[in-house]
């Protein structure tokens, strides 16, 4: 058995929600302690509960502690079984980090995964829909991971209620995860809200398209008025023909329409300007799936302390090692197997 400890680093759910896909996959027990030991309201949230439990239905595990508020769980995990399963968050908690949780263990089925899922699908501190559609989810495709997604309604807080279907493919063999021709570069682009004024969309693609086309970037932005029983709005961006690189903005009360879409659009420029080939909010998504096959490179602006927190769970389960050596103002991130005592270490 593995023994976490969950207040490490960075400290939040992440340890947790990956720790139980990795423990799935190698079929390695673990218990995690102090979960989100130095947060202001420590212990598991409902999110973090149905996380562990979607990831247990699908590997037939059995749980210890698995409840809101508690500080530890025991992990035993079983076979990985496709099929199909639906969960409900029960809150506005990001349904796109509890997918997260669940893909990696479902590429390694017996048979196809289909999930359907309900609960925040545009949500402070998780990827939006639309940046896990298009960014997170098409990193996976350059590396032959099959899985269609399909939104069917968007969840705002506070009441959530958002839900979505995905249907995830077992795996045959990792392609590596290698930059890609960085000319010709075009920007897509959804900009998502309900139960709001139409202008307030229209103001934030103007400001998005007016930042990137200062800098001769084709840039083409989709309007989506969505249903849902709370209000909201944000902004996702992400390029194409090349490198795939991502951005986003969320909406905020006391934040102008104006401040959204230009927030989101310096965000992608930063990373497209750099020539980064995964910008630093896929850096710590895309980690497992680099460590897994053991081959290819990114190059990165920064490592987080959420991803350095993650190099570290991810050598305790797959003894891999992050070799990062900085490429001119980039960081080229890289995976060595840390029992080769012949290789750099990072």
């Amino acid at each position: 058995m593995i023994t976490i400890d969950g207040s490490h680093g960075e400290g939040g759910g992440q340890i947790l929600r990956l720790s139980v896909a990795l423990s799935a996959v190698t079929h390695e027990p673990i218990r995690v302690t102090n979960i989100r030991h130095n947060r202001p309201n420590p212990g598991l949230k409902p999110q973090h509960v149905m996380a562990i439990n979607s990831v247990a239905e699908i590997c037939h595990a059995h749980v210890e502690g698995n409840k809101v508020g508690s500080l530890a769980i025991t992990f035993y995990p079983g076979d990985i079984k496709g099929g199909t399963y639906s969960f409900d968050i029960g809150t506005a908690g990001s349904l796109t980090l509890v997918l997260q949780a669940c893909i990696l263990p479902s590429l390694f089925a017996d048979q196809k995964v289909d999930i359907t899922i309900t609960g925040g699908t545009d949500v402070k501190w998780a990827p939006p829909w639309d940046y896990f559609h298009h960014v997170f989810l098409s990193h996976l495709q350059h590396m032959n991971v099959n899985i269609q997604a399909h939104l069917i309604r968007r969840g705002y807080y506070p009441r959530g209620g958002g839900k979505a279907t995905v249907v995830i493919d077992p795996l045959d063999t990792f392609n590596p995860l290698n930059p890609k021709d960085t000319r010709n570069v075009q920007v897509r682009g959804i900009v998502n809200m309900a139960n709001l004024p139409s202008h307030i969309g229209e103001r934030i693609k103007k400001s998005a398209v007016e930042t990137l086309s200062k800098h001769q970037i084709p840039t083409y932005i989709d309007i989506i008025l969505e249903q849902s029983s709370s209000v909201g709005a944000g902004i996702a961006l992400w390029t194409r023909n090349g490198n795939i690189l991502g951005a986003d903005c969320l909406g905020e009360k006391g934040v102008s329409a104006e401040k959204v879409g230009s927030l989101a659009a310096s965000r992608l420029l930063s990373e497209i300007q750099s020539g980064a080939t995964c910008d630093i909010y896929a850096v710590d998504q895309m980690l497992p799936y680099l460590a897994l096959p053991s081959k290819g490179f990114f190059l990165c602006r920064e490592i987080s302390r959420h991803a350095s927190t993650e190099m570290w769970l991810l050598n305790m389960f797959l003894k891999k090692d992050f070799l990062v050596q900085q490429s001119g103002f980039l960081k080229k991130v890289t995976v060595v197997d840390s029992r080769d005592e012949t290789m750099p270490s990072a």
